[in-house]
């Protein structure tokens, strides 16, 4: 098995741990830090990301140059690239410290809805992941190194195993009384590890070499002409995932952050199901673009990987739009209205509403990530930058204004209607300018399962009629809407080739035994 499809398959395996153990682990952080100070962690957190666009988009800068010159068989020019990206690395790290040192003096101004205590934890975490973004941010150069070298099993298998230790430290922690603090000190300690271990296996396994044969303004230039697009969707992806919690933090108290944290954690989590498949393509769209594929043979790519993604988001929504909202009240809700570690039934509903508008708004994006993989690629990304950029600002604006009357359910309100309005003119963009035939993806990805989709759903509706409210009752409606899905969908909705995916890795197991 190839290291894209071994890549994919760990990426997959990641993202059902990332999913299963973090929908465990959720309601859990909830009860033993309380609404409050959950709240304060997801308001950090999203300060902190604010502080993590100095990446400047250098990360995916990192996998399209090296899959470049590994293209060329320019083994000279990526010593020189990686020697020079680590000194520009080096200048974001003491960004990084000038920023939040800046930031830090702030934060009592900002969250002018916090009291003091609750003040004092968030400096606190605040200092502390600081210092880890300074580690981190450098550190992903590594990672980047194995994705453009298409050795994606190692740092996946990594992400796996540091993500369990991780779930059960963090367990472990809160069982002994650790706090909100404790939480960022364990995911400081795990970052250090990680990137440890990452710079290991790229120098010694890899042969990387970090070597400055010439430091040339020229080439600084060019990197950076390329990295401030993705730095510009980096902005574009803050917009879209913390400026939500911005907004919230300076009107709201922390418990309505905690109810749109979470709600933006199950929006992430869906969409983590098609990335898996979309990131480790990156390299892939670079060298096809550098053997001048035609714009049908780029359609395919897309078609092959949007009809997946499809297969994979429909099951999932499926199943949110029919069953979240009982899935969020027996997860995060309790009895008791009043509860500090439980969130009541209308709080349940905006969770699950926010969520559900972010799962129908995001689908497109993930359908056609491929298209941003090309344009990365292509180095067209400008286009698209300011195009979202702009309608994310604008989002953002529409976002605060609704959240006046409608708080949190508000404010993601008007950040997904500046996503659906990008990626519908993106689409004549795709078509026009690229040479994507989007005409024949859409036809090609609805050809089939739509219907059954469509079968599915009603189905599944009438499932939603068993009689019950609890785990058991939600496990066995769950149960059954998959059987449904895998059994229509394999024989009515899935192509041949697509079978085969599921087919072949069976066959062979079952050979070797």
């Amino acid at each position: 098995m190839s290291q894209l499809k071994k890549g994919a398959l760990l990426t997959y395996l990641k993202i059902f741990l990332t999913n299963v153990i973090g929908i465990v682990i959720t309601p859990l952080i909830v009860s033993y830090l309380g609404k409050d100070e959950y709240g304060i962690f997801n308001a950090i957190g999203a300060l902190i990301g604010t502080i993590a666009l100095l990446d400047f988009g250098l990360t995916n800068t990192v996998v399209r140059f090296i899959a470049k010159y590994r293209a060329e068989k320019d083994r000279k020019g990526e010593e020189n690239f990686l020697a020079t990206i680590g000194i520009l690395y080096f200048v974001i790290s003491l960004l990084v410290i000038i920023f939040g040192i800046i930031f830090y003096f702030f934060i009592d101004s900002y969250f002018t809805k916090f009291s003091v205590e609750e003040l004092k934890i968030a400096k606190l975490m605040f200092v502390i992941l600081i210092f880890n973004l300074a580690i981190q941010l450098p550190g992903m150069i590594f990672t980047g190194i194995c994705k453009g070298y298409e050795a994606f099993v190692f740092p996946e298998s990594v992400s796996v195993i540091r993500y369990l230790l991780r779930s059960v430290t963090v367990v472990a922690v809160l069982f002994l009384g650790g706090r909100a603090i404790s939480l960022v000190i364990v995911d400081s300690i795990f970052n250090i590890l990680t990137i440890s271990v990452s710079a290991y296996y790229v120098i010694k396994k890899l042969n990387v070499r970090f070597k400055l044969h010439k430091l040339s303004k020229a080439f600084i230039k060019q990197i950076l002409k390329y990295s401030s697009w993705i730095f510009v969707f980096s902005i574009v992806g803050m917009l879209q995932w913390k400026s939500g919690s911005w907004v919230l933090g300076a009107m709201s108290l922390p418990k309505v952050l905690g109810v749109y944290g979470i709600g933006i954690a199950l929006g992430t989590y869906y969409g983590a199901f098609s990335t898996a498949i979309s990131s480790v393509f990156l390299p892939r769209a670079t060298q096809m673009t550098v053997r001048n594929a035609t714009g049908e043979e780029l359609t395919d790519m897309m078609i092959k990987l949007g009809r997946l993604s499809f297969i994979v988001l429909m099951y999932v929504l499926g199943a949110f739009i029919l069953y979240g909202e009982q899935f969020i009240n027996l997860w995060v809700g309790g009895a008791e209205l009043e509860a500090d570690g439980t969130y009541n039934t209308q709080e349940c509903r905006e969770i699950y509403s926010i969520a559900l508008i972010i799962m129908i708004g995001y689908t497109l994006p993930l359908l056609q990530a491929f298209g941003n993989s090309i344009l990365e690629a292509k180095n067209k990304l400008s286009f698209k930058a300011i195009l979202y950029l702009v309608f994310m600002i604008l989002g953002t604006i529409l976002g605060g204004f609704l959240a006046v009357k409608y708080s949190a359910l508000g404010m993601i309100s008007g950040l997904v209607a500046g996503w659906l309005v990008v990626q519908n003119v993106m689409n004549f963009y795709y078509h026009k300018k690229i040479g994507l035939n989007i005409f024949r993806f859409f036809r090609e990805l609805l050809h089939k399962t739509l219907i059954v989709i469509l079968v599915v759903m009603l189905i599944g509706y009438f499932i939603n009629y068993i009689q019950g409210n609890g785990w058991g009752n939600f496990i066995l409606k769950g149960s059954a809407y998959t059987i449904v899905f895998v059994v229509i969908m394999y024989f009515f909705g899935l192509l041949k080739y697509e079978k085969q995916l599921f087919t072949k890795p069976i066959a062979s197991l079952l050979k070797r035994k």
